[in-house]
């Protein structure tokens, strides 16, 4: 693999994940039902998917169980800035800056993000100076 030893998810790959996340490991049953809630998904694609996630070494399946459950093994932040690093060389050149604004043009940061954005960019300039 280029950057990362860990294979880029597909969007649908994505959703299943952040279903993993967000709930922690669960059957494909689980994932199907909470993946419905916004978007009809069939119950056998969401298998399929998850097989092969399983074989991408994105999941990982226990099978002690009648049903197996999945959880995951990609991590969230590593999958975010594995995306974003690729967002940012395609997309904008490499421009951190331009991603930033992009990223605030697109979408009103509440005061709480722009308060933890601050912080971060604070910590950036202490760690340079």
């Amino acid at each position: 693999m280029a950057k990362s030893d860990q294979p880029r998810p597909t969007d649908a790959e994505l959703e299943i994940l952040r279903v993993l996340w967000e709930h922690g490991p669960a059957t494909v049953r689980e994932v199907h039902d909470r993946l419905n809630k916004t978007k009809p998904t069939g119950y056998t694609t969401v298998l399929k998917l998850m097989q092969i996630m399983a074989d991408k070494g994105l999941v990982r399946r226990n099978e002690e169980q009648r049903a197996h459950v999945y959880s995951a093994v990609a991590l969230r932040e590593k999958t975010q800035r594995q995306l974003v690093g690729d967002l940012l060389e395609r997309a904008f050149a490499g421009s951190a800056s331009q991603l930033v604004m992009q990223a605030l043009a697109t979408k009103r940061a509440s005061a709480a993000e722009l308060a933890e954005i601050r912080e971060i960019l604070e910590d950036f300039e202490r760690a340079a100076g």
